[in-house]
């Protein structure tokens, strides 16, 4: 069905919510998005994934099933229309972590010891099947995307990637291509909610997690610190770090060079992800969030485990100054896939 609105008021009108007041929530990088439904004073959540754009809600209600399994919040899913792209889902409320803490910093340790305790609790039930799992290769080669897509946007050309791919994969071999856990993969402030009303690790809300595959423990934890869209206090980031090593019982020297390599890895394709939602996906508002994630390659970079990645890096790499955001920020929706 083309009209996306007509085929969600069928929907919704076939399970009983036809009649309910209607207010977009949220949309993201993806086709997916959100309204919230308030109908007798009961509220859910409409997510609208078309069909053919990437985002199968059959693998959400799969991975949501899983975590609220294992004791985890993921939303109770209330019906499904998968054929049309259509599911209603609890409506876990509206407090974002990033929104929490815009108005009470104070909790940040709390809340960021609570997501941490939800991945430790994650990370020790086995898996579901069928998840991918990718090789230190492909994680090299998706971080390629800063090559691809941010210094291509920058210069106008696409550098060779064979040494960058080279060296990132010996890095990952190095220090973050052990035995595999699932990851969530977009485990962040904007994705999590404070459920007070909810004890121990049921307690964090989780959104945003119908792409989880295997992966090292370590991602998701780097991608809860290194948020694109938060800075993290640098106190915060070390004692999260600290406690998640102490608690799975890992070295804390060699799980600081796991999270700088897998940062770093994270961080490139995050560049090229938001290059391309500008060039490609006409969404410039990415572009805003380029100079953090750039700070936070950086401060990966400099690790010692990736002098060589460092060095490799440099020249194909040019800094997010406020004029070559605007070259290409000037070319927002100009090019094709």
């Amino acid at each position: 069905m083309r009209d996306r609105k007509a085929a969600s008021h069928i929907f919704l009108a076939a399970h009983g919510w036809g009649e309910a007041e209607r207010c977009f929530l949220a949309g993201d990088a993806s086709d997916r998005s959100y309204d919230r439904l308030t109908l007798a004073g009961e509220t859910a959540v409409l997510m609208d994934a078309p069909p053919g754009t990437g985002d199968d809600p059959a693998t959400f209600v799969a991975i949501a099933l899983h975590l609220r399994g294992i004791g985890l919040s993921a939303p109770r899913l209330l019906a499904q229309d998968l054929e049309h792209g259509f599911l209603l889902i609890e409506d876990l409320g509206d407090a974002l972590f990033a929104r929490v803490l815009e108005t009470a910093p104070e909790r940040e340790v709390h809340l960021y010891h609570a997501a941490a305790d939800v991945l430790v609790h994650l990370h020790a039930h086995p898996a579901p099947a069928g998840l991918p799992d990718l090789t230190a290769e492909d994680w090299a080669k998706a971080a390629a995307f800063a090559l691809d897509w941010y210094a291509f946007g920058a210069t106008g050309h696409r550098p060779d990637s064979a040494a960058f791919r080279v060296t990132l994969t010996e890095a990952l071999q190095r220090h973050a291509d052990g035995p595999r856990v699932m990851i969530l993969r977009d485990y962040h402030a904007e994705n999590l909610l404070d459920l007070p009303g909810r004890q121990g690790v049921a307690a964090v809300g989780l959104l945003d997690f119908q792409l989880a595959q295997m992966g090292q423990p370590g991602y998701d934890l780097v991608s809860l610190l290194q948020d694109a869209r938060r800075n993290v206090s640098v106190d915060v980031v070390s004692q999260i770090t600290a406690h998640f090593a102490d608690t799975t019982g890992r070295d804390l020297a060699a799980f600081q060079a796991s999270c700088a390599v897998l940062g770093a890895q994270r961080s490139l394709r995050i560049l090229g992800i938001f290059a391309r939602l500008c060039l490609v996906g006409g969404k410039p508002g990415y572009l805003r969030l380029i100079p953090r994630v750039w700070a936070q390659l950086q401060d990966n970079l400099a690790h010692p485990a990736l002098s060589g990645l460092r060095a490799v890096c440099s020249p194909l790499l040019p800094a997010p100054t406020p004029a070559l955001l605007q070259t290409i920020g000037d070319k927002c929706a100009t090019l094709s896939p």
